[in-house]
């Protein structure tokens, strides 16, 4: 995709170089622009920041980086593969989708050791899904609140007792 603007003339040249590069041309304001690059921000460069941190997980098990890269890229593809051929929810994947609130639980237990940007990632990243892909989204942020507020409840008790 080849973002272009300016005046008539400009962006008609813009578009004739953007197809002869094999590109898909597309007009925006100027005005947003920043909010096209934070989303191409967001599909690179944090997509590929989930990516590590699951490998860090895996590696943290005794799991070779190779091994974990090789175990959790499929994974990733399949469910982008899925995402263009059958759309975002039907794509949707994992417990949050499955609505299996216990092993959202179990999975913010087993991140409180990590750094804290693990759990935050986490709970973050549920929080978005539930409100782009979830059928009822005040029902299911009202119950990642609740699992997130339990976890914090035994983290403190784990601080005190320590």
């Amino acid at each position: 995709m080849f973002v272009v603007e300016g005046d008539r003339a400009a962006i008609r040249v813009a578009r004739t170089m953007a197809r002869a590069l094999g590109g898909n041309p597309v007009q925006l304001a100027a005005s947003n622009k920043a909010l096209y690059h934070a989303a191409a921000a967001i599909s690179a460069g944090q997509v590929l920041a989930l990516e590590e941190s699951a490998i860090r997980i895996f590696v943290s098990l005794g799991i070779k980086r190779r091994e974990a890269l090789k175990a959790l890229l499929p994974l990733t593809r399949q469910v982008l593969e899925n995402l263009e051929r059958v759309g975002p929810r039907a794509a949707w994947t994992g417990p949050l989708a499955r609505g299996d609130y216990s092993v959202i639980a179990m999975h913010e237990d087993a991140l409180q050791p990590l750094p804290v940007e693990y759990l935050e990632a986490y709970r973050a990243m549920n929080r978005l899904a539930a409100r782009l892909l979830a059928h009822d989204t005040d029902a299911v942020k009202r119950e990642l609140a609740r699992i997130s507020a339990k976890s914090v409840s035994k983290s403190q008790v784990t601080e005190v007792s320590a």
